[in-house]
């Protein structure tokens, strides 16, 4: 998935004043549409011919929401609506629109790194309050301005994702203008950007401080194509104060990208990198990291069949040593469709791989990039480096608005010889080198309620068995409790 706001839109004359059409883009790069018309400019449309829909306060990016769909008089109103569209002139395409966005969790961890180091059971909440302004001139132009507070409550060990006082998360100017046939957009600010599942390119939304980029970010759409470019340096959150984050010097992200939707029954996307980091430290390697990121995906779905698999390869150097790393993610399943609560049988296989021979002067390590922090669980006992990591699931509706997962979780290392690596690489002390391949197995459950279309709520419980060679070491088994309140305005 690629992010970017979807702005075309066509205004005729004043009779289509009060009936707009409205385009917007969901997480997932999936474009939906509704429309509503009036008679002369004049007339009500009623309620059962209005097909306009109000975008979901609830959405991933709140920059992709398009608010104009309140110039149509047929779009049911809610509380506080003077506030989601400020029309700046008589253009119903120019307008300002407010937001915001808070989540709690309580979290509940009783052996974090399984209990291989200094970190103690924890029960804490953590809280995300974020505020925005989107300003829209015309068809061509955007403003987004987003701040952010994050906190831990009662948290014993705070880390960079866990805490950063107020602050501007996002920051940009968006400018869309129609070019050859395409559609040319650009993005120039403190933005947040992903690619496809998140697995390696994410706005982290997992932990509570989401990953936002200084960049630049252009691409060009025509037909079935896209074509990214973008140079960025990732944002470095400090919690001293606020307002004291800064543009990370010590590490860029830039390069290309190109997708193509409808090939074969899918679509295909493709995307070279190069990550830059000072002071890069790797069990057996330390120095300046120039990685170089090659990365394919194809995903689609034929129901009632689903899959997404993507791969990507690594090279380069740190320090005297070079780069040789892969890894790859797969997730394929079956829906039931005509089968009570449409239940989905899935099957989640990924690797990446570690360092087989410390010592010899390559480093083979994969470097997950920026993970989004959930992809495997939200417990965050597993990181996408020296994995092997095969999880079946069965998903199933219990409701229209209350969704069920169960899975099961099966963990090797890549190679015995690296370690075992937490989240954000974290390296579980003393595992590099020592025991079997064999990690363990974990259960998983995840219930999502979707309240209303404000609020969301959800529960996930994580109980992770410790193979027998980690025990020997004085692992011990973990378990992981998430609950979950969301609402978005």
């Amino acid at each position: 998935m690629t992010m970017h706001p979807s702005l075309r839109r066509k205004v005729s004359t004043a009779a289509t004043l009060a009936a707009l059409a409205v385009c917007g883009l969901t997480d997932a790069g999936d474009v939906s549409a509704a429309e509503g018309a009036a008679d002369g400019g004049a007339a009500v449309v009623s309620a059962a011919q209005c097909t306009a829909k109000r975008p979901s306060p609830l959405s991933f990016n709140r920059w992709q929401e398009d608010w104009s769909v309140l110039a149509n008089p047929c779009v049911p109103r809610k509380p506080f609506d003077a506030l989601k569209y400020i029309p700046l002139g008589g253009d119903p395409s120019t307008y300002l629109s407010l937001g915001a966005n808070l989540r709690e969790r309580f979290e509940l961890n009783n052996t974090p790194l399984f209990g291989l180091g200094s970190a103690q059971p924890d029960s804490y909440v953590i809280q995300r309050a974020e505020v925005h302004a989107d300003a829209r001139i015309g068809q061509h132009v955007q403003a987004f301005f987003q701040l952010e507070d994050a906190r831990p409550f009662g948290k014993n060990m705070v880390t960079p994702v866990d805490k950063d006082q107020l602050d501007i998360e996002q920051a940009f100017v968006a400018y869309v203008q129609g070019v050859g046939g395409g559609t040319f957009k650009a993005r120039v600010g403190r933005q947040e950007m992903a690619f496809d599942l998140q697995r390696f390119v994410s706005v982290r939304d997992g932990p509570n401080v989401r990953q936002a980029f200084d960049a630049l970010w252009a691409d060009y759409e025509i037909d079935k194509w896209r074509f990214i470019g973008y140079m960025t340096q990732p944002v470095q959150y400090r919690d001293a104060g606020v307002f004291d984050d800064v543009s990370n010097r010590h590490l860029t992200f830039s390069g290309v990208r190109v997708e193509r939707k409808d090939t074969g029954p899918g679509d295909l996307s493709a995307y070279w990198s190069r990550y830059n980091r000072d002071n890069a430290q790797f069990l057996d390697a330390t120095g300046t990291e120039h990685r170089d990121v090659f990365d394919v995906r194809y995903a689609g779905k034929v129901a009632p069949f689903d899959w997404d698999a993507e791969t990507m390869l690594q090279t380069g150097h740190v320090g005297k040593s070079t780069i040789g790393a892969w890894a790859f993610g797969l997730l394929g399943g079956y829906t039931f469709a005509s089968v009570a609560g449409s239940p989905r049988v899935g099957l989640q296989v990924d690797g990446a791989s570690g360092d087989r021979h410390p010592g010899d002067g390559r480093v083979e390590t994969f470097n997950p990039l920026f993970p989004n922090g959930y992809y495997f669980t939200l417990a965050g006992y597993t990181g996408y480096s020296n994995l092997i990591h095969v999880k079946p699931s069965i998903t199933f509706k219990v409701s229209p608005k209350v969704t069920l997962m169960t899975a099961l979780g099966l963990q090797w290392r890549a190679t015995a010889a690296d370690a075992i690596y937490g989240q954000g690489m974290a390296v579980v002390p003393g595992t590099a080198g020592k025991g079997t391949r064999w990690t363990g197995m974990y259960a998983q459950v995840r219930a999502d309620w979707l309240v209303s279309s404000n609020v969301a709520l959800a529960l996930e419980a994580v109980h992770f068995q410790v193979g027998d060679s980690i025990r020997a070491l004085g692992a011990r088994n973990a378990d992981y409790v998430g609950v979950e309140a969301k609402f978005g305005w």
